[in-house]
């Protein structure tokens, strides 16, 4: 089947064709902000007989809308895209189209970006450089109602551990990320300057480094922002 960023439903609150459509072909959404990346993958989806990529979004804040108009089955989402993260996304998708199957795709392995993804409500999580027939094996697997985890992303997630940083240790450490001081950080997250640098004291002292650059660096890493 051939993709494309057209396709037209009668469902317009998405995910109501589960399984496939009368001729058994899965439609599938797939989100990815890289124009020549997300083509591929479309273009090698396209190959299977009983996948069709009918829609495609290039933000992550386009998703739900682009899921809803075209009445997708499975939802592909890259992780990080403008407007609103892949996780994000699958974590608004699950709340407004329960029955709407997620698969997140990274580039990059980080064990606490597959905590992450599965939390929000994703149904599978791959690196994008897996085969393309692997990827149409977990479209398929994930609306049979399975759960698919690239094993060795699944070992170093719990060889990991848990995300040790709260939410706002999280917010504060994001928004630090580009130099701003702690008076800068204070007003645009309406906090207190002592409150500011107490969430980032906490945080370079669970993730056991010198100052709020490695703290930025080490969480990065680890998929922990």
């Amino acid at each position: 089947m051939s993709s494309g960023n057209s396709g037209n439903s009668g469902n317009s609150e998405g995910g109501g064709n589960r399984g496939s459509g009368t001729d058994g072909v899965t439609r599938v959404l797939l989100a990815e902000d890289q124009s020549m990346v997300r083509e591929a993958l479309a273009a090698l989806l396209g190959l299977e007989p009983d996948i069709e990529v009918v829609a495609q979004a290039a933000r992550g804040d386009e998703v739900l809308a682009a899921a809803r108009a075209h009445a997708v089955d499975v939802a592909l989402l890259d992780i990080e895209m403008p407007g609103m993260t892949g996780i994000e996304a699958a974590a608004e998708l699950r709340a407004a189209l329960p029955g709407l199957k997620i698969v997140v795709l990274t580039t990059f392995g980080r064990p606490g970006y597959l905590r992450a993804a599965m939390e929000a409500g994703a149904d599978a999580f791959l690196v994008k450089d897996a085969p393309a027939a692997q990827l149409a094996a977990a479209v398929r697997k994930v609306l049979a109602g399975e759960r698919v985890i690239d094993p060795a992303l699944a070992a170093a997630a719990l060889a990991e551990g848990a995300n040790p940083l709260t939410d706002r240790e999280r917010e504060v450490l994001r928004a630090a990320a580009d130099g701003a001081t702690n008076a800068e950080l204070a007003t645009a997250l309406h906090l207190s300057p002592g409150t500011v640098r107490n969430y980032l004291s906490t945080a370079i002292q669970k993730l056991a480094v010198r100052n709020r650059a490695e703290a930025v660096r080490t969480a990065r890493d680890k998929g922990w922002l």
